[in-house]
């Protein structure tokens, strides 16, 4: 089986999210499953610069409006061949893979996506310049949403799955953008690729692709309702026999308290007073009064009202009071991180926020936190939550997404029954969360059944080998 994995994004070489994380440790499953997989991705700075080594494969030249490329080919670190385009007007600058340095969108990400999306399409059907060409085009959010347009109106197209990470973030532009991309003027329809007089690179992806996956099973219900569907829930009911949820797994290696090279001392189910030394050694490095027995809460993500931050800074002080300690780790809105720096000032001791983004944190935290805080308004899947499990670090979530099927609310029947792994809010207010903060806090402090509720997390399994067979079954059964 030969699979394209369209995407925006890679770990370790560009990352703004989870779709980088996914990207990594999915195609690497299924290439340890014997599937001939291969990664096409832009030719970011980063990209070129942590691989030295490519080689060219092709040129490519596409119709008037796309610059000339290259495609280049190499593998990640991990193994999983690789196919880079290469095309330094569209991608070689500062700032980020989607923004410049100031946090705006690149003027012409419709131009920098479309290509990617064309080239997928070109790989995928009978003109490709490859001596390789894919059974499988699996695409990821709008980023590559256009290449199931672009293959619908081609010959020899292969089968294409679409999987959305995020529906909140759709790729919308300007309808003059359908000609200058190279779409025939019949896709500008709402049978198509029109969305509210706009051109919708993920209305795009949904419509034409052979099946949609989501990253959980309850978010493919959710982005069917009006409250989550953000205007495309009619198509996707629509579409509901095409549309399976398939829960993101881990990558269990980079994430292993018993081997994780961030921590001061490892730990695992059987020994674990590592965790406390982490504890410890977070506590001191975060500024906050080193003290074993208060409950610490951490937070690590974006700053935004998705996740639920702002409540989290509403009730810092109440938090604190209980008493207990939080951390912060993240960026986002400017206003969050604003808070975020006074509360830390205001409390020093008792709060500290680190603005910015910094992976051995992110793993101290996990490891060294008591609870996690993911307290989002919607999480299609979330990678945190399995994160802090895995680190004996039960995590506090509302019910929604992936956090609801990954996480289940501590009571006395579930924990007996080995299956309370966390705390889960039901109501996104203020109240609702300082309760089940402080319900977390009282549990936190009956030692024998917090060791319980830590081994019900660390004995989950969150690896990718269930998640990229189901994967491997949709890719089959399209084939044939």
């Amino acid at each position: 089986m030969q699979v394209l994995f369209a995407t925006s994004e890679v770990a370790p070489l560009i990352k703004t999210g989870g779709l980088a994380d996914v990207s990594a440790a999915l195609t690497a499953a299924l290439h340890g499953m014997g599937v001939d997989i291969r990664i096409l991705l832009p030719g970011y700075p980063q990209v070129l610069k942590a691989l030295p080594h490519l080689y060219v494969a092709t040129k490519i030249s596409m119709q008037p409006g796309f610059p000339a490329a290259r495609l280049l080919t190499g593998s990640l670190p991990n193994g999983v061949p690789l196919l880079v385009i290469e095309c330094a007007e569209l991608y070689e600058r500062g700032g980020g893979a989607y923004q410049d340095e100031n946090g705006l969108d690149w003027p012409d990400n419709a131009l920098r996506f479309g290509l990617l999306s064309k080239i997928a399409a070109l790989l995928s059907c009978a003109d490709t310049p490859l001596n390789w060409k894919p059974d499988i085009v699996h695409c990821n959010d709008w980023q590559t949403g256009l290449t199931p347009a672009y293959l619908h109106f081609s010959d020899g197209a292969a089968p294409c799955v679409m999987t959305v990470h995020n529906l909140a973030f759709q790729g919308i532009f300007p309808s003059h953008m359908v000609a200058e991309l190279g779409l025939p003027a019949e896709s500008y329809q709402p049978d198509g690729v029109e969305f509210y007089d706009n051109l919708s690179f993920m209305k795009a992806g949904l419509y034409y692709a052979d099946h949609i996956t989501t990253v959980s099973p309850s978010y493919a219900k959710e982005i069917q309702t009006d409250a989550l569907g953000f205007g495309l829930q009619g198509l996707l009911t629509y579409r509901r026999e095409d549309l399976t949820g398939i829960l993101n797994g881990i990558d269990t290696t980079e994430w292993n308290p018993a081997t994780d090279p961030d921590l001061v001392e490892t730990y695992d189910i059987k020994n674990m007073r590592g965790k406390s030394a982490n504890k410890r050694e977070l506590q001191k490095r975060m500024g906050l009064h080193i003290d074993p027995d208060l409950p610490l809460f951490g937070l690590v993500g974006r700053f935004t009202h998705q996740k639920g931050v702002d409540l989290v800074l509403e009730i810092a002080p109440q938090l604190i009071a209980l008493p207990a300690q939080l951390i912060l780790l993240g960026n986002g809105e400017v206003e969050m991180q604003r808070a975020a720096l006074a509360l830390s000032h205001h409390y020093s001791g008792q709060i500290s926020a680190y603005v910015g983004f910094d992976e051995p944190l992110s793993h101290l935290i996990e490891a060294g936190a008591d609870i996690f805080l993911m307290p989002s308004r919607f999480e299609p899947c979330g990678l945190n939550q399995m994160y802090s499990q895995r680190y004996g670090t039960p995590p506090l979530v509302y019910a929604t997404g992936g956090l609801i099927d990954t996480v289940l609310d501590y009571n006395a029947d579930s924990l007996e029954q080995g299956l309370a792994s966390g705390f889960v809010l039901h109501s996104m207010d203020t109240t609702s969360l300082l309760a089940t903060a402080r319900r977390a806090a009282m549990v936190y402090h009956d030692k024998k059944t917090w060791r319980a509720l830590q081994r019900n997390c660390m004995v989950k399994d969150f690896g990718w080998d269930q998640s990229a067979t189901a994967y491997h079954d949709i890719y089959t059964r399209l084939m044939r």
